[in-house]
């Protein structure tokens, strides 16, 4: 895994993986620390996992919510069976890193208010990668 990222170990639940991730140097997120709660379903590797962050620190990013839901193609459309939980932790860090401006998605508090807490129940529009 990337530099001071880990996976943590709870094996109560092995549908569930949680992992600590570090935003990576020179970036707006530089030395905050997140963590990523991985679920995995019976389909699991060809339904891709629902992946949300966690805890007290969400990432300020106009592709997550304040709940945690991650607006990511991979991790719905674009899924691929070949795509690792590593590939997965980089592509979030790839687009933390690349990122401008934290802010949430304008549609923020509405989103949070009537979305499911699984959020591979969303219909994601993915229009936006320049962030």
């Amino acid at each position: 895994m990337h530099n001071n990222n880990r996976v943590v170990e709870d094996f109560s639940d092995l549908r569930k993986i949680r992992i600590d991730i570090e935003g990576a140097s020179g970036t707006l997120y530089d030395g905050e620390k997140f963590q990523l709660l991985f679920k995995f379903s019976d389909q699991y590797p060809f339904d891709s996992p629902q992946v949300t962050f966690i805890g007290s620190n969400i990432p300020l990013h106009p592709h997550i919510y304040s709940n945690g839901h991650i607006c990511l193609s991979i991790l719905t459309d674009d899924w691929s069976p070949a795509l690792s939980i590593n590939a997965v932790c980089l592509s979030i860090l790839s687009m933390l890193s690349s990122c401008k401006d934290k802010s949430r998605p304008p549609d923020n508090d509405w989103y949070v208010r009537t979305a499911s807490n699984d959020p591979k129940k969303t219909r994601w529009w993915y229009h936006d990668d320049a962030v």
